[in-house]
Order: C-alpha cells, then structure tokens, then sequence
C-alpha cells in the first residue's frame, strides 16, 4: 500500500485514503469525504510535511474549513431513553471467554425480582411523552431463564406506550438454547429485534459455548431456531464473539446466514474477566483480513443487485452515508443505561455489578452527578491518543469496557477496518445509489472549489 494512503494517523485534520485507484481526502471533522485531485494530494502532502498550522490554513483555502461538529462542549445530563434489564444474572451456558464472568458478573446467580423489573420499566416511562421513542433490552446471563419477569416487563412497557402514546421497541440477546414456540411468538407480537449469540457451526460454536457441564449446544440451538427464524415482524440476527479460536469469519458467515439468520455481525473479545479469549495483536491483524474478505464478498453480492448480511460492513456503510461524528462511542452512561438484577443502574450491560461505572439505582434514577463525571471522563476529546487520530469521530473513542479494562489494543484494527469501509463506501455509492438515501450534507458541493476538490458525487 502506497504509504501516502495508508490507515495509520498522520494528521488530525484530515486522511487521505485510494478507492476506485482514485485518491480521497476524509475529513473528521463531520465526517465528510471528498474525490481529490494529484495537485490536491501535492498540496496536502507537503502541508502533512510541514506541520503546525499549514494543514488548516490549506483546507481553509480550499473552502473546506467548518466551525466543529464535536465540540469540548459535554452535556449535563441525558434523559435516558434506553434501558436495559440484566433480568437473569445465571445462565446454562459455560462460554469460555464470558464478560458476565458465567452470567452472574461474579456474584451468586439470582433472576430480577418482578418488581424491580416493573419498577425499572416505570422509571423509564412514567413521563414519556406522544410520539417519543424508547427501546427495552434484555439481556444477561441468559433471559429466558426468566422468561415470567422479561413478559411482565414488556407488558408493563405496552401499557405504558398505549397510554402516551410514545413508541417502545424491544429486544433481547439470547443463546437460544431455551427457546420455545411461545417465546418465539410472544416476541413477534411485540415486534422484538432477537439477537442469538453464536460462534459458528457445529464444532467450531461447541468449543466457544458449551454448556456448563461441558457438552456442545449448537445442536440445541439449531432445533430452537425454526420459530424464531419463522417471524414475521422481527428480523432475526447471529452475533459472533471472536477469539483466535473462530478466525475463519467468511466460513461462519456463510454457515450462519446459511440456516436463515438475516445477518450476522462479529466482534472480537478484547476483554474477558479471566483474560481468556482475548486477542492479541497478532490475531487482530488476522481479524481484519477476514473482515476484509468478508466485505469484499459483500460488495460483490451487493453489485449483483442481491442481499448478504455482513452486519459490520452495511452498519458502517450508513454511518458514513450520513456523516456520523460522535463524541462517544456509544449511548452509554448517556441515553442507555442497564439495570442489574438487585436493582443498581450501571452505563451499560457489560459493567453491570462495577462500580466504576455505577449510574443509581431503579429506585432513585440515575445519579445525576455520577453521570455527569462519566460524560466529561468518557468524552473523545479526552482520550489518548484519539485527539490525534483521523478516526476518532467514528470509532468515538472506542468502547468504554475494553478501553477501560484493557487499554487500546485495537486502534490499528478498527482504523484499518473502517479505511476499507470509506473504500468500499465510495465504490458503493457509485454502483449502488439506491442503497443510500439522498440528502446527506457532505454530498452538497455548492461550496467546495469545482477546480481543486470536487465532492464525492
């Protein structure tokens, strides 16, 4: 790879990446892509070679320069419109790298008692207003170990909805090995988006998750899946953790969607409670080229004028179709927060049980001063060393759990995986605009210079 367009940060402002065997110029601050010329690539790369201030003042000139998209600026507060519920701290499943550490997040197993469930669902919605939009999820552990409360919690959520009028959505991660015809339909009458947790087929899956007394459960699953797979409200999608265990990516990808999942999407364990699983650097550059190749056979499919539900890569698409810039990487601590089985709130389902991360209690409501530390703590601007990199208002600094339990492990990875995305993006957009609603502002060249940059059509 000619090093002018390789991931690895060069300068804050600005990246210069090849599509097409056309040279691009990326520009974090709003996201914003455009087709450049040599001259332009001269220009920038002597701006590169000179530093300080040359790079802002040359973007100024080529009418590029825009008041930020992210500030320093960080809300006091946010109204919660996510939550979820750790409504089953246990789980029948052993999986070998758990971040619930088996599901109990180190603490005896227990289900969420009916009325903490009802009572995180009333604090949630209690005051929503018409036309408003909340989401319930659930998690674990695994929830269906305690289906009664997870019902009762959605039909508390329904009454809630019909009587202002708001708009709640549903979910729940599940290992689906407890499944039935009843659960299968009691999520598609509410509309539930259902995410099955699997590692691959058959023997690849079985050694990742089997049950706690050491036998396979992707047979389990398989039989589980006919009714879920059957609905017809809710897509239904496979989530694969990723160790050095299940690196062929396109061979799951293929078997997964092959039984009738919608997509599939991948996410590589970076930190377990044990450290078990988690990836070293090696094995991350590994990762990316599956994720690569898996993109590739997507493009492929996708110019074919087909579907192939590659989840990372058609997430990622949209994303920087509408020029996302975030300052967090997620709703965590923000909008979304996790209720845990005893009645404690936490940013997200992955700390639950941490006090680093501790947001209130379903009784109380989040804490308003712990949230607000966490918002000025977590803000992109305040990682290290994201204020210097290119891919810092997509990635948002990375996720709060890893980062915090690990460090920064997998800053080349993501870097070279969303450089191949703004690739495929730019070649996509090109062949398949129908996939990508019009009107994204970055696409308006009224106000670049038509002689020097010209705008990805």
């Amino acid at each position: 790879m000619n090093a002018r367009f390789a991931p690895a940060p060069r300068h804050p402002d600005l990246h210069l990446f090849e599509s097409g065997g056309a040279p691009h110029l990326f520009l974090p601050n709003g996201s914003r892509i455009f087709e450049i010329d040599e001259d332009v690539v001269s220009a920038l790369e002597t701006a590169l070679h000179e530093g300080g201030a040359t790079v802002p003042d040359l973007l100024a000139r080529f009418g590029l320069a825009a008041p930020p998209f992210v500030t320093d600026e960080v809300p006091e507060s946010f109204a919660t419109r996510a939550l979820s519920l750790a409504i089953s701290q246990k789980c029948n499943l052993g999986c070998t790298y758990c971040y619930a550490d088996g599901g109990s997040f180190g603490e005896a197993p227990r289900n969420m008692p009916h009325d903490i469930a009802l009572a995180a669902v009333d604090g949630l919605l209690r005051d929503a207003g018409r036309g408003e939009r909340y989401t319930v999820a659930f998690l674990g552990g695994e929830p269906l170990a305690n289906r009664a409360a997870l019902r009762a919690a959605v039909e508390r959520a329904n009454h809630w909805a019909e009587r202002s009028g708001a708009h709640v959505g549903f979910s729940v991660t599940t290992n689906a090995t407890l499944v039935t015809a009843e659960d299968a339909a009691f999520f598609d009458k509410f509309g539930f988006a259902v995410t099955v947790s699997l590692d691959g087929v058959g023997d690849v899956h079985d050694r990742q998750r089997p049950f706690k007394g050491g036998r396979g459960s992707f047979q389990r699953i398989v039989e589980r899946l006919g009714p879920l797979l059957a609905m017809r409200r809710a897509q239904v999608t496979a989530r694969v953790t990723v160790t050095r265990e299940n690196l062929s990516l396109h061979e799951t990808l293929d078997g997964l969607l092959g039984l009738g999942f919608y997509g599939v999407g991948f996410s590589p364990m970076l930190k377990s409670p044990s450290g078990k699983g988690e990836m070293a650097a090696a094995e991350l550059g590994r990762l990316l080229e599956e994720m690569i190749a898996c993109g590739h056979e997507c493009e492929r499919r996708l110019l074919a004028g087909g579907h192939y539900g590659f989840l990372n890569l058609l997430t990622a698409l949209q994303e920087i179709h509408r020029g996302t810039h975030r300052p967090y990487p997620c709703g965590a601590g923000a909008g979304y927060v996790a209720a845990s089985a005893d009645g404690g709130l936490y940013a997200c389902h992955r700390f639950v049980g941490d006090d680093i991360a501790a947001m209130g209690t379903v009784a109380g409501g989040v804490d308003a001063g712990r949230q607000s530390d966490w918002l000025v703590a977590r803000h992109v601007h305040k990682q290290e060393p994201c204020r210097t990199c290119w891919a810092r208002y997509l990635c948002g600094g990375g996720c709060h759990h890893e980062v915090i339990g690990r460090g920064r492990v997998a800053c080349d990875y993501i870097r070279g995986w969303l450089q191949y995305c703004l690739q495929a993006y730019v070649r996509l957009l090109e062949a398949r605009p129908d996939m990508f609603p019009p009107g994204n502002s970055f696409r308006d060249a009224d106000a670049l210079p038509a002689d020097a940059v010209t705008s990805q059509p």
